[in-house]
């Protein structure tokens, strides 16, 4: 084969806002075929660039309505909205330094609490619920904070379009969309995740397409400067939300296409190509990396004191908690009969093996005809199966659903007790280590010998606020099928074959003592072989959410079914400190995101809560209560102003159309003026960018499980704002271009573009009441003045 000359072949696609130059055109038949041709005299688009001084005055324009916008009765209403109760709260978490679970990285909250704390915020109110006043309580400042991150999304979608299309009005029509937004505006002004998120990811985007524009220019000090932000953003979104590594795959693959371009660049060295290649690895990979972890780092020495997120995490790791019950403590090493103990699955966020007095709802199961019962959190049940009549089956009194049961309510053994995992510390968490042929009454004498527990041993566990002892039989568990069902069963310790387990120690051999924390057991039914574990299994509402305890009977090692002993209390035993299990940074780092996955999988609507699905979002089809529901509250609704959310919405298909247009007339060789060329490449590069980002932050939400709302759709509005910018400058353009007279061709792009700015401020004016407050008839009260707003019937306002 004949290698191809430098410059030959299909002309290479300049980076966005790039300095390489385009080579000729291609030869051959090719050039044959365009000399037949007649020449073509395409339109000439309008519109000159602007002159330099006008683009820093639009850019302080822009700026100034964006901060007025966002500023604008930041302090009302002067009570919690929607999830400032969390965020909020979170914030105070930092302020006060104790420990929490949240289902997010923690960079956003950490941020809120650090606003609060400049701010003067002491971290005192405890954000109960939505609605609750603020009263002496500075909230202000951490508002104040995220209406500053929201304010710079208009001149960085403003500073991207510019370069990706060097047009100043494409730039302005971005940035009054955004401005004149009220759903833009809603979400920036509360103490909300969503406007640090876009803050970060609206920063990787403008650092990306900025370093694209020195491409020309590689390792410059400017080059290096927007490749490092770009980095430094990244890990700014991934720090706050998960959804972050949409923006991370983004870059990705503009550095993937960047790459490459520079591999088929004949003239660029493999040693330079190398170091471009390092250059990305160092400033897209390992600093990102680098900060994301130090984020982590801060966040676990901040938070040195026990708090509500215990129970998520591993008993080493709350060791080290300061006020947790494990923090500096000394506990016997070996377990022995006697011992009262509490038990921790291993499986991320597992929970204590756990029980409790309470009676299962009436009517439920398929033999209605037995006694059914359920023990577990507190006012909280789950479904048990019925019990056998082999077991004994006596008449007894029920207690109503979600009533707690007593003695009072009848002992009968045939009352099955449920038992689940519970995430959080309780007295129910205790249970008392018996031997399976002897009562171990006798052990509290203090004369009596210790015995201690071995490997291969078999154990009964009983309850020790119920008495009733841990029980399996060959009943289907409550969710999971196939599995057999966990219970309470017996009076007072004395039950039947069926309370027998076999305590094994994984990589043993028997005879060997169990150690408390670092001992990893399982418990081996005797009766039916199978293993105790936790499915991992949300129980639906009726269930309280808990986690659901089966025994299964397939012997597959896994965390599930693995447990440790945590509290150890026996006076006849001698103690050994804690701080010899303190686990390393690594593993807490892997522990805690573990938990944060599956948090995230596991999050479900709660009651009377607004959600949405992905396609309800791009037509602006429900918005959110933010504030108020009557017609007596101060309302504020999260909606997007209709006009923008709806020409946003035409605008993709129109892109789609203009970019399919332009890539078949490029491909089929169509001669295009040099005015048509930047437009072809504005369309097809900067738009394909924007259209690219829009879709990755769109599109995967269809495949998620976990609960879904309208606000998850603001990152994607961003792309999509762009992109109506982009497209209407350049149809506009083109449209002008057909008018001879460039006095014409002027008037009908600036009319153009002045039209859309009037029809989205008018919009504006109408619909700013969502944003900034409401009180008195509601949309669907004709004497409202909202009521001709009401657009359609899905809209709450």
């Amino acid at each position: 084969m004949r290698r191809a000359r430098p410059g030959a072949g299909a002309p290479r696609m300049p980076a966005a806002g790039g300095g390489r130059a385009e080579p000729g055109p291609r030869g051959g038949p090719q050039r044959q075929r365009e000399s037949r041709r007649p020449p073509a005299a395409p339109p000439r688009p309008a519109a000159p660039p602007a002159s330099a001084p006008v683009r820093p005055a639009a850019l302080v324009l822009v700026t100034l309505l964006s901060f007025a916008s966002r500023f604008h009765r930041l302090s009302e209403p002067p009570h919690v909205c929607w999830d400032e109760t969390h965020f909020g709260k979170m914030g105070s978490y930092y302020i006060n330094r104790t420990f929490f679970f949240d289902v997010h990285p923690p960079l956003g909250k950490m941020l809120i609490g650090l606003a609060g704390y400049l701010s003067g915020y002491d971290g005192t109110f405890p954000f109960q619920k939505p609605g609750d006043k603020y009263e002496q309580h500075n909230y202000v400042g951490m508002r104040g904070f995220c209406a500053f991150l929201g304010s710079c999304l208009v001149p960085f979608t403003y500073l991207t379009v510019l370069e990706l299309s060097k047009s100043l009005p494409a730039a302005l029509l971005t940035a009054f969309i955004l401005i004149f937004d009220t759903g833009c505006i809603t979400l920036s002004q509360y103490i909300l995740l969503d406007p640090i998120l876009m803050f970060f990811l609206m920063g990787a985007v403008l650092s990306m397409v900025k370093c694209n524009s020195c491409a020309d220019r590689p390792f410059s000090a400017s080059w290096w400067l927007w490749l490092s932000l770009t980095g430094v953003n990244l890990a700014g979104a991934m720090g706050v939300k998960f959804v972050g590594l949409f923006v991370v795959l983004l870059v990705g693959l503009n550095t993937i296409y960047d790459l490459w371009d520079l591999l088929g660049n004949l003239s660029l060295s493999v040693v330079m190509f190398g170091k471009h290649l390092l250059a990305r690895v160092l400033c897209l990979i390992l600093l990102p990396l680098a900060l994301y972890t130090a984020v982590f780092a801060v966040h676990f020495t901040v938070l040195n004191k026990s708090g509500p997120g215990d129970g998520f995490f591993s008993s080493a790791f709350q060791s080290q908690l300061i006020g947790n019950n494990l923090h500096n403590v000394s506990v016997p090493e070996h377990l022995a009969y006697g011992s009262v103990v509490t038990m921790k699955n291993l499986r991320m966020a597992g929970g204590y093996l756990h029980s409790h007095w309470h009676l299962y709802p009436e009517g439920v199961g398929a033999r209605q005809q037995q006694s059914w019962a359920c023990c577990c959190w507190k006012r909280r049940t789950i479904k048990v199966g019925p019990v056998p009549h082999a077991e004994g089956r006596l008449p007894t009194r029920e207690a109503p659903w979600g009533q707690a049961i007593s003695p009072a309510h009848g002992t009968s053994r045939s009352k099955r007790l449920c038992v689940t995992a519970y995430l959080h510390k309780d007295l129910n968490n205790l249970w008392i280590i018996k031997k399976h042929d002897s009562d171990t009454a006798d052990l509290s004498d203090p004369s009596s010998p210790v015995e201690l527990v071995r490997h291969g041993d078999i154990i009964r566990l009983e309850h020790k606020e119920t008495s009733r002892n841990l029980h399996s039989h060959q009943h289907e568990a409550p969710l999971t099928r196939k599995h057999f069902q966990v219970t309470g069963y017996g009076i007072n310790g004395t039950g039947d074959s069926n309370d027998f387990w076999r305590i094994e120690v994984v990589g043993r051999k028997a005879g060997k003592l169990i150690k408390v924390l670092r001992s990893q057991v399982r418990l081996t039914h005797v009766a039916t072989g199978c293993i105790l574990g936790s499915s991992g299994k949300t129980l639906p509402k009726w269930g309280w959410e808990q986690v659901e305890v089966t025994c299964t009977p397939y012997l597959k090692e896994s965390p599930n079914s693995l447990w440790n002993f945590e509290d150890h209390i026996n006076p006849k035993l001698p103690n050994i400190s804690l701080d010899v299990l303190k686990p390393s940074f690594a593993e807490i780092l892997l522990e805690s995101h573990m938990v944060m996955i599956r948090g995230n999988s596991g999050l479900k609507p709660k009651d009377n809560e607004v959600t949405s699905k992905p396609w309800h979002w791009p037509i602006n089809y429900q918005g959110l209560r933010f504030s108020g529901v009557n017609e007596t509250d101060y309302r504020v609704y999260l909606l997007g102003n209709p006009v923008i959310w709806w020409l946003n919405l035409v605008t993709i298909g129109l892109y789609l159309l203009i970019a399919v247009s332009t890539a078949v007339a490029v491909k089929r060789g169509v001669h295009l003026s040099a005015e048509l060329k930047e437009l072809s490449r504005v369309v097809l590069r900067g738009g394909g960018q924007i259209m690219l980002g829009w879709l990755l932050h769109y599109l995967p939400f269809f495949m998620m499980g976990r609960v879904l709302y309208f606000h998850h759709y603001f990152p994607a509005m961003l792309f999509s704002s762009m992109l109506t910018g982009i497209t209407w400058d350049t149809l506009l353009k083109f449209c002008a271009g057909f008018l001879s007279p460039s006095t014409a061709a002027r008037k009908v792009y600036g009319g153009g573009v002045l039209t859309l700015v009037l029809l989205i401020m008018y919009s504006f004016y109408l619909f700013h009441p969502l944003s900034y407050g409401m009180i008195g008839p509601m949309a669907s009260d004709p004497s409202s003045p909202m009521a001709g707003l009401r657009w359609m019937d899905s809209w709450e306002f």
